[in-house]
This record gives C-alpha cells, structure tokens and sequence, in this order.
C-alpha cells in the first residue's frame, strides 16, 4: 500500500492526481502546516530527514521530490499508460523538458514572488521597511516580472490550440506543470486565456477532482 503524506495547499496535489490517473490504492495522510510559519511541520522529518511534502511511501520505500515521485511510479506502476511517451516518439523530448521545467526554471521565480510579498506584509522596524520595500521593488521590476512574463507568454503560446502540453492525451508533463501554472493563475496579473483555460481543464479532470476529495481542495497560499 502507497502512503501520500500531503501537506495541506503544497506540491502534493499533483502526487494525488497522478495516483488517481494510475488508479492505485493509497493511504492519503493529509498534515496541516504549521500555524506561525505555514511550513511544514517538524514531525515531516521523521519520515524523511529534509521534512518536505509530497513523501511518499511505498511498501518501505520512502521518495521525496515531485519529479522523482512521478517518474518512480510511472515507471513502477504506469509503464503500460498514455502518461509517458515511449523514447522514440517525436514528444519525448518535449516530455522531457516540461518534466524538468516545471521546478527547474518557472516555480522558482513564483517561490521568489512569494517570498517578496511575505517580506513585504512582515513586520519590521520602521525605519528598515522603506528599505527594504525599495529593494523588493527594484528586484521586481528589474528582474522577476521581466523573467515571469517571458517564462509565462512561453508556456501560454506552447498550449495554443492544444488541450495538453504534449497534445491530446494527459502526461506526466501536465502533472508537473499543474502546480506551477495554478499558482501562476491565482498570483499573477498577467493576461494567459490558454494557461487559464488549461488549469481549469486540469481542476475539472475526474481524476483531479477525486484527489481533492482525499486531501481537500487546492487554495494556494
């Protein structure tokens, strides 16, 4: 039996959504973030030492990291799905880079545009927070906005006229990129009419739906 430790509103969902796809019976242990920092809680640690969600645990075998996860079960439990191309079709590569993408190049210019916005919302000296908004400022309007909306008019003109990343078919790129792209929707003012109505295909998914209803639904911090 597959356990799911999922931390509430974190990378988890997508574990769940592929379990799901992949109709395998799991134990979902759903844990609430810490009440002061929203982190995950220390007890995470005593599963796997680094304390992060999505962990799962299969039969013995703890794994941590989306990316890892995905591909251990797809190659454990979904070899014989549409969910991963074979390596000699033109997607694979594509395949590939959506996989790695996903928290190689574009979650982390949304963990940063977070952080900017709890720095800014922190309480701190008065005299330290003209500073330090004219540092958050500057870095935004130099940096990370430029970076995100490059990053994100990529993804939007990649979906035009496709109903997943690699066409058709659900994939296990669609799985990593879901978390991303939600919180790209929720947290950006940038105008995507195809990224919108791809997180709205991946909310509306049978299988996405059914993860939901075992760890509750998705509402990004």
């Amino acid at each position: 039996m597959i356990t799911l430790y999922a931390l509430k509103q974190s990378r988890a969902y997508r574990i769940a959504w592929l379990l799901e796809l992949l109709g395998l019976e799991y134990r979902a242990e759903v844990i609430a973030r810490d009440a002061e920092t929203a982190l995950a809680p220390d007890s995470l640690r005593r599963i796997h030492p680094l304390g992060k969600s999505p962990l799962i645990d299969d039969d013995g075998l703890v794994l941590a990291e989306s990316g890892a996860i995905i591909e251990y079960l797809i190659g454990r439990y979904g070899q014989k799905t549409a969910l991963k191309p074979p390596a000699n079709s033109a997607a694979y590569a594509d395949y590939l880079f959506w996989l790695h993408y996903a928290e190689g190049s574009l979650m982390p210019l949304l963990v940063m545009s977070l952080v900017f916005r709890k720095i800014e919302t922190r309480k701190m000296p008065f005299f330290v927070k003209p500073v330090a908004r004219k540092i958050v400022e500057g870095v935004r309007a130099g940096f990370l906005n430029p970076q995100l909306k490059r990053h994100l008019e990529f993804v939007e003109s990649r979906l035009a006229g496709r109903t997943w990343l690699l066409g058709e078919e659900i994939s296990a790129a669609d799985i990593m990129m879901s978390f991303p792209l939600q919180a790209a929707v929720a947290r950006t003012s940038f105008n995507l009419p195809n990224v919108a109505a791809y997180v709205c295909r991946i909310e509306t998914d049978p299988a996405y739906q059914r993860a939901g209803e075992r760890i509750g639904k998705l509402e990004l911090l």
